[in-house]
């Protein structure tokens, strides 16, 4: 009998201890998967950016080889008011969701537009910018008048987000050919040597270069493939530094900093509310 019952509160001692065993492996496991993204930019002293450094007018490089644009200003004083510098990160565009989720960059930030396919694979903060795809053409072609008129043509699309939403649209069904490129800038060379026949391209980075450059092109009136919004990028563990910068980015909307800033690169503001 005595045997029995030693053998009864050994069994139960080793239960209790299993378990108090298990709640540490748990607690454990709960504490690595902490999520100290804000708290690590922070101790690092700055917020790395990753962008393509040559879609203006959001990030790119200007006569003197400094990055700047209206994304890198919002970036600026944002980092600002987190206490932090902001370091500007190049990066490969056609593989920025995996040089974020590999750990290189904190954020993208860069006109990224906000798809379904995106946010399967990183989170983003709220929407600060409404855009729209379009058509750029030669001024003298009078062959484009809308998106109908795009079968039978060569088309140039930067690689990423307009290249899924150029192909996603049935318009492009009908096109010669969708030519893919790095950078936004060898599509407009192609197009001004009639290589191609249209450049798609977002709005902003559209009506910014014919401006700069006094380029022959210009945007097809009422032909927009699709409404984009543009936000932040973030990678989906990083939800703490995801709603710092989004409650900043709302405190500079509402004490007008963000519409300063839209004011010198638009001449208008444009930040979503």
């Amino acid at each position: 009998m005595k045997r029995i019952l030693t053998f009864l509160l050994l069994a139960s001692f080793a239960v209790i201890i299993s378990c108090n065993n298990s709640g540490s492996n748990n607690n454990t496991a709960s504490e690595s998967a902490e999520d100290n993204s804000l708290q690590k930019v922070k101790d690092a002293g700055k917020l790395v950016l990753g962008l393509d450094d040559t879609f203006a007018p959001m990030g790119f490089r200007d006569e003197n080889g400094e990055v700047v644009g209206f994304d890198i200003d919002l970036a600026k004083e944002v980092a600002s008011r987190l206490g932090v510098t902001l370091e500007i990160k190049p990066i490969e565009w056609s593989s920025s969701i995996l040089s974020l989720n590999k750990g290189d960059v904190d954020v993208l930030w860069n006109g990224v537009t906000i798809n379904e396919a995106r946010k399967q694979q990183i989170n983003f903060s709220k929407p600060y910018l409404n855009n729209r795809l379009v058509i750029v053409k030669a001024i003298d072609d009078a062959a484009i008048n809308s998106k109908d008129d795009l079968a039978g043509k060569v088309l140039g699309v930067q690689v990423g987000s307009n290249d899924e939403a150029l192909t996603a649209d049935p318009a492009s069904k009908n096109a010669k050919e969708i030519r893919r490129y790095d950078v936004n800038v060898n599509a407009f060379l192609d197009l001004q040597a009639k290589r191609i026949d249209a450049v798609i391209i977002d709005e902003v980075a559209a009506q910014y270069y014919i401006s700069e450059k006094k380029a022959p092109f210009v945007v097809v009136d009422n032909s927009p493939l699709t409404e984009e919004l543009y936000g932040v990028g973030f990678r989906k563990s990083d939800e703490k530094l995801l709603a710092e910068v989004d409650r900043i980015l709302d405190e500079m909307k509402a004490d007008g900093k963000a519409a300063e800033i839209s004011q010198k690169w638009f001449a208008k503001d444009i930040v979503l509310k």
